[in-house]
């Protein structure tokens, strides 16, 4: 039987119970409000894995009953289950209590409705265990997929959950950001939030207010505030939205803004915390605050805006949040913002260090760790780098006081990837936030996530998924910096260039990796006999995810054919090329609107259409 988190501690016996059809469920007179609504979502999901449902009531339990009772003189989010003949007695804190009814769910989706007996101690090592999902750069999702997220977190005892949130919340007095988009509503949110609250999940806003603000400072009315002057003018590039539009802290205008936008946005939330991002501000002192930066110095200018938003949270009952990069130059000043701060200390490499995670300590900072599922610019996630990363980054957060680990699914250049691929990259990181102490290997970890994610597949899958990304040579990002190129983007030439030209040698094993990605395929169809016919939606996202790699794959090879002469063996035919992408990009729409709003699918179509029409130009002069 596999559980995740790892519990704790758990002793099996040799007992067994039956969950007779007849048994109730009883929430004893010590359970709060919270506890007792929590419960009678326990029964529903446990009528959906037993088949049959259970009587609910508040009272006093009999044998053969699962008994639910409070104890807050338990360590906080700590819960304790006895299961044996004589029934089950699920016991702990609050906020325990909710764990414990996910371990019961996992147990009874294996087992049935007979439970091997078990004596289970268990609480988590880090107090906030989270995930973080960018809204803003490509994909909206819609409330359903979030509400189903929110389902999966709670099931392995997570507890916080952020939206990234650029320009796609629909601002009241900010139309110029999102009429071109399919915003996040303040109804939405509100909903979300009582769906989360109810299951033991903090929905923590976030707002960028800083760096990364493309659609604010391109639009008429605030392009003003950009650091770069005529920024707003120059032709869309997903660089350039990931790099330049950071907002001009000497401009005191700047920071009033944004406490408009702040403040409309946190009303909307129970949280009493909230995230200003204040990440990657590349541009800062550059521009319009170079003045101020050279008199004052740029730690100083950075320091003082994120401190004046910061002030503004904490005078309103707010904890703000930020990301760390920009103060890990200048850590020190940590100590000059508001002592409620949190950082959110981020780093993203399979083998990422702990020195910056020592520093933020040393300095005296309140941090979080954040890995990532390392799924951005990918067409399949690369969950072997998220295992790694996650398992790092955990270790770090228990060695360094860290309080909180904030798993992160970001979507560079138009958040491409589906984001149910990020499934097992979330589960790394809610089991390893839970238990740093006990972490299986990578293939074993991924086996006991099939067995609870997929419902009892053959162990197999997401092994075999994990190979994928392996045979990936022309990427998602690649084929996106060539595109640029050939439009003229003249900024990033350099910069596209020696990324391309870093990557010239890999083409070469085209042939040889799209043959892999074919036999790779073939098991993914082998292995969809084998999931339960619940989970089988997943088997097309993958399919769909594998023929991009392949297509890709061979379309980087008529790219650096054109590119720098480079030859092949085996060229694709480019007409036909052309109309395998086109098809392949129909379904991977039906796949992609059935999570997500419109969004920015528009600007990913315009990219198939380049490359389609480009195909057919070099096919027809071939």
């Amino acid at each position: 039987m596999d559980l995740l988190p790892i519990p704790r501690k758990i002793v099996k016996t040799e007992e067994r119970y039956e969950i007779r059809y007849d048994a109730w469920i009883i929430a004893e007179p010590s359970c709060s409000e919270l506890v007792k609504r929590q419960a009678g979502i326990f029964a529903k999901e446990l009528e959906k894995e037993l088949g049959y449902g259970l009587a609910f009531s508040r009272g006093t339990g009999r044998k053969g009953d699962i008994i639910i009772r409070q104890d807050d003189t338990c360590r906080p989010e700590s819960y304790r289950l006895w299961v044996s003949q004589q029934g089950v007695l699920l016991e702990g804190e609050e906020k325990g209590l909710w764990h414990g009814m996910q371990t019961l769910l996992q147990m009874i989706r294996q087992e049935g409705g007979s439970l091997p007996g078990v004596e289970i101690e268990d609480e988590p090592a880090l107090p906030n265990r989270g995930y973080y999902f960018d809204c803003a750069r490509g994909r909206v999702p819609k409330l359903s997929w979030l509400k189903e997220l929110a389902d999966r977190m709670a099931y392995y005892k997570m507890n916080q959950l952020q939206l990234y949130i650029e320009h796609s919340f629909l601002f009241r007095d900010f139309s110029e950001l999102w009429r071109d988009d399919t915003p996040l509503t303040a109804a939405e949110i509100m909903e979300l939030d009582d769906y989360c609250k109810e299951r033991g999940i903090e929905l923590v806003p976030s707002l960028s207010s800083f760096g990364h603000l493309y659609k604010l400072l391109s639009s008429r009315q605030y392009c003003d505030l950009c650091e770069l002057e005529d920024s707003e003018k120059q032709p869309f590039s997903y660089r350039a939205r990931m790099h330049h539009h950071t907002i001009n802290a000497a401009d005191s205008r700047s920071a009033e803004l944004l406490k408009r936008m702040i403040g409309e946005y946190m009303e909307l939330f129970s949280s009493r915390q909230f995230n200003i991002c204040a990440d990657e501000t590349f541009d800062l002192g550059q521009g319009r605050s170079r003045e101020a930066v050279e008199e004052l110095g740029k730690s100083r200018v950075y320091i003082n805006y994120v401190k004046e938003l910061a002030q503004f949270l904490v005078d309103h009952g707010r904890r703000p949040m930020f990301w760390g990069d920009v103060i890990l130059n200048f850590p020190e000043m940590i100590k000059e913002l508001p002592e409620e701060m949190i950082c959110l200390n981020w780093g993203y490499l399979w083998n990422q260090r702990e020195e910056e995670t020592r520093w933020m300590a040393e300095a005296g900072a309140t941090q979080y760790c954040c890995p990532g599922v390392c799924g951005w610019n990918q067409f399949v996630n690369l969950n072997w780098n998220a295992y790694e990363n996650n398992k790092r980054l955990a270790s770090y957060a228990v060695k360094y006081g860290a309080i909180g680990l904030l798993n992160t699914d970001w979507g560079d250049f138009a958040h491409m990837n589906h984001p149910d691929f990020s499934r097992a990259g979330m589960i790394y990181g809610a089991s390893f936030s839970w238990n740093p102490q006990e972490i299986p290997v990578f293939e074993e970890m991924n086996r006991r996530v099939e067995t609870l994610e997929f419902s009892g597949a053959s162990g197999e899958f997401l092994n075999t998924v994990a190979k994928l990304p392996e045979n990936s040579l022309f990427q998602w990002e690649g084929a996106v910096r060539y595109m640029e190129l050939r439009k003229g983007i003249q900024e990033f030439e350099e910069n596209h260039r020696e990324y391309l030209d870093a990557r010239r040698d890999e083409m070469k094993l085209a042939d040889e990796k799209n043959a892999c990605i074919r036999s790779t395929v073939a098991e993914l169809y082998r292995l969809s006999g084998t999931f339960p016919k619940g989970s089988r939606k997943l088997i097309k996202p993958y399919l769909v995810g594998a023929e991009a790699m392949r297509i890709f794959n061979d379309i980087g090879k008529v790219v650096y054919r054109e590119y720098c002469g480079m030859e092949f063996a085996d060229l694709p035919d480019c007409m036909e090329l052309a109309q395998e992408l086109e098809i392949w990009f129909y379904h991977y729409k039906q796949v992609y609107r059935s999570v997500s709003k419109e969004s920015e699918l528009w600007r990913m179509q315009e990219m198939i259409c380049f490359y389609g029409d480009l195909l057919r130009d070099l096919g027809r002069n071939a």
